[in-house]
């Protein structure tokens, strides 16, 4: 008796050792990027262009492209995202048909971000003949998205009790209706979470735009949103350099004078943004759940 509670002791030591182990791993990865890069941030630098061969310049082009790009790739990916997950949880029986879509799912998670660009550069770019573009970009971000996002919206909706389910058919609606006025609704927080934490993930892809977004960022003209303008900060037919490319290229080109505080700012930036995505889905799905179900 005396063994066994001293090897789970033992065990439970050990797992807490790992854990903390990393949780020290990321506490010094962003204490050290932010102690270098947030110094380096003001609004002068959150709202200016870059400067190629002169100090000073900022990342307000690529912080905006950025976002642009992020809410358009979620437009196209959101809807049929959607639509494959109630498909597959409440339409289809397990069957070879099923397993072969779920794998093939599963398959496209694990592709590498540059092969998927390399994909969007042969398809949308060439192809097509899109250029590089935001469009391109966000129709290769929608398949680098995709697979992520149906699977944890068809998680949120099979972790709905099948009994709301019954209950709604019982009750004469549809199930369709059912589905849509009652499942749906009960897996928001769950569906919601994993749309701000696969957002996270959208924006601070960089290898998947290097072939399709462009690695320029042409100055535009924030006094015409007409999208058809080509200098329009809404022209989807637009090259458009983001935050996490823009950190890449000055690094790799390494002929910008304050080469190290745009890189830092831009790097504190970035990963400030993804942490406030990630602690977002927490909250957010938290604040939905208790106003849905009127827990406290």
């Amino acid at each position: 008796m005396k063994d066994t509670q001293k090897q789970s002791s033992l065990a439970i030591g050990i797992l807490r050792g790992i854990a903390g182990f990393v949780v020290l791993i990321l506490i010094f990865l962003l204490g050290y990027i932010f102690i270098t890069g947030l110094p380096n941030v003001s609004w002068h630098f959150l709202t200016s262009p870059a400067k190629a061969f002169t100090a000073g310049g900022g990342i307000g082009i690529q912080l905006f492209n950025s976002f642009y790009l992020l809410i358009l790739a979620m437009v196209i990916s959101l809807p049929i995202s959607i639509g494959a997950s109630i498909y597959l949880s409440e339409y289809v029986k397990d069957n070879l048909f099923t397993d072969t879509i779920r794998t093939s799912i599963e398959i496209l998670s694990s592709l590498p971000s540059v092969v998927v660009g390399l994909f969007g550069f042969l398809l949308f770019v060439i192809q097509f003949n899109f250029g590089f573009s935001i469009i391109s970009g966000a129709l290769t971000l929608t398949i680098f998205n995709l697979p992520l996002l149906t699977r944890n919206i068809e998680e949120s909706i099979n972790g709905v009790s099948s009994d709301q389910l019954q209950g709604g058919l019982g009750l004469g609606l549809s199930k369709f209706e059912t589905i849509y006025h009652i499942v749906i609704p009960a897996a928001l927080p769950g569906i919601i979470s994993g749309i701000i934490l696969c957002s996270g993930r959208v924006f601070g892809e960089a290898a998947a735009l290097i072939y399709t977004a462009g690695q320029s960022a042409p100055a535009l003209n924030f006094g015409d949103w007409n999208p058809f303008n080509i200098d329009s900060p809404l022209s989807p037919m637009r090259p458009a350099e983001t935050l996490a490319v823009h950190i890449w290229k000055i690094n790799s080109e390494g002929i910008m004078p304050d080469l190290s505080k745009i890189s830092s700012g831009s790097a504190a930036v970035l990963v400030l943004a993804i942490l406030i995505f990630n602690l977002s889905a927490r909250y957010v799905g938290r604040k939905v759940f208790e106003r849905m179900t009127s827990a406290r």
